[in-house]
This record gives C-alpha cells, structure tokens and sequence, in this order.
C-alpha cells in the first residue's frame, strides 16, 4: 500500500524568545533557525520515517527548491510537486517560548495555488487501499477527497487549521478525521451534531497531556490511549507528527490502538526536541526511547 498527502510545504523561520510577545511587544528573539515546514510537509516526513511509502502533492515557489530537496532526503516521493516560478513559496514565522508554547503566523503562497490537474495526475497513479491524507493548509481538498473515494482509497483528514466550512466540504469522503478537542468543540458546535453523527467511520480526538481517543461509530466504543509524560521543549509539529505516525502505521497493516501508541510515542519524542521536519523521530528513536 501507499499513502498520498496533499499537503502544504513551508519553510519555517523559528525564534527561540523568553516568552511569548503580548500584543505590542516588541521582543528580542535569542536564537533563529530556518527548515522545513508546513503540516504536509510534516505528515510526510513523519510517515516516511514510520517506513511507510508516501507520495507528496504541492507546490512551492522559486526560492523553495531545497525544500523539495529536503522532503527527497527524508525518504519522500517528490515528483508531484510543482515549482512555480515567481510565487513565494508558504512560510511561517514560529515563536517558541521556554515553556515549550508557540506562536505561528503562517503565509500559504504556493500551497494555496495547487491545480487541480496535478492532484488529478498524481492520484491516477493510486491504487485501490491506498490511503489519502489532508489538511486544511492547502486548495483543492475536496477535489481530492471525492477523486480519491471513486477510486477506492481511504481518506484521512486533520482538521487543522479548523474551519468548519473546510470540514464540512471532506466529510462526506472522510473514513478517518482527525482533529484535536478544541477543533472537535468547534466542529459540533458550527454543525450542531455529535461527533458520531457525522457519518465518519472513525475520529481520532488529540487530549494532549491527557493522550487521544479513538471513536469507533460502527461499535460505539470508545478507547482511551494515554499520554506519555515527557518535558516539553517545543510542541510545534507534534500533532503532525502524530497523525503522520498514526496514517503510517494503518497503512502497514496494525489495527487502530497499535497505530494510535506508535503515534503517540512519536508525538512524545518530538515534543523534546526544537525545530519542525527535520527532527522528526524516525522508528529507532523510538525503539531507543523505550517510552510507553
């Protein structure tokens, strides 16, 4: 099997600072770093790292070439991203504080540029179980949910950035939503629905220090996976990793609680570290770590 990922693709400037800056504070950052980013790019390299075989759809801008270059270390397949020349490519300013909290100003250029000719090409080449995977920092998503439900893939959606509109557009095609408690507030909220009436066969809903739970709508279950207590150094990038960890591990075949403790090992690694893509926990961190 194989997993697909429309998905963004950022390049990430991160300032370490004492604390987050309230509005009109102007604030002197300690340290600066500049890598890969974007909630696609992340779910990427983390499923690759979860030695799973994932394709990337996007597009980046002129200057952002080494960003694709990056995604192809790490194990990526690149070649349904596109480089259009004279558009910037997304970014994101990134202020992270002591504690580990974060701050994000995010500018999408190419991610919200993707055609639909290149969605519909890459995925031609899918096959039938294969999964799609999605997240609401690109164009095209409901495009890609309904193309990919005709053609028998399973569809995986983060609901993040939330916008309920976005939501509501994929549920339809969706098999598995993922989406954080405040994002799963906000969602039965705007719908006024439960969670389980929304005709998705499994929600998987982040509770951060208090772990996830997985919502099985066929049974009516629902179970519990804890969290694994750790010291936060930065929390940017650990609900991709996560939810990539989690989409990898489904497509190689584990049931649902094992892919869901994979995933959260992964997400409690990455917490430790500073930066986005590029530390990213691969499966010997976490068979190092013993965590869990």
């Amino acid at each position: 099997m194989a997993v697909w990922n429309l998905g963004s693709i950022n390049i990430d400037n991160v300032y370490r600072v004492p604390h987050l800056p309230a509005p009109g504070e102007t604030l002197s950052a300690v340290e600066h770093s500049q890598g890969l980013g974007g909630k696609g790019a992340n779910m990427s390299v983390a499923i690759a790292r979860a030695a799973a075989r994932v394709t990337h759809i996007g597009a980046v801008g002129g200057e952002g070439g080494w960003t694709v270059d990056r995604l192809m270390e790490y194990g990526v397949d690149t070649r349904h991203i596109t480089r259009m020349v004279g558009q910037a490519t997304g970014h994101a300013n990134i202020a992270v504080a002591e504690d580990g909290e974060n701050q994000i100003i995010l500018y999408p250029g190419t991610n919200r540029m993707i055609s639909d000719d290149l969605i519909g090409a890459a995925l031609s080449a899918a096959a039938a179980g294969d999964t799609l995977v999605m997240q609401n920092e690109t164009n095209g998503q409901r495009y890609a949910a309904e193309m990919a439900r005709s053609l028998g893939l399973e569809v995986v959606y983060a609901a993040a950035p939330f916008d309920a509109q976005a939501v509501s557009d994929v549920l339809p095609f969706t098999d598995l939503l993922v989406l954080n408690a405040v994002e799963a507030e906000q969602l039965q909220a705007a719908l006024g629905q439960d969670l389980t009436a929304l005709g998705v066969d499994n929600i998987v809903v982040t509770l951060g220090g208090d772990g996830c739970r997985w919502i099985d709508v066929s049974t009516g279950l629902e179970t519990h996976v804890p969290a694994i207590p750790v010291t936060p150094v930065d929390t940017t990038g650990a609900g991709d990793t996560f939810t990539g960890y989690l989409v990898a591990g489904l497509d190689r075949g584990m049931p649902m609680e094992q892919a869901l403790r994979l995933a959260t090992q992964a997400g409690a690694i990455m917490v430790t570290r500073l930066g986005t893509a590029d530390v990213i926990p691969d499966l010997k961190d976490i068979e190092d770590a013993r965590l869990g």
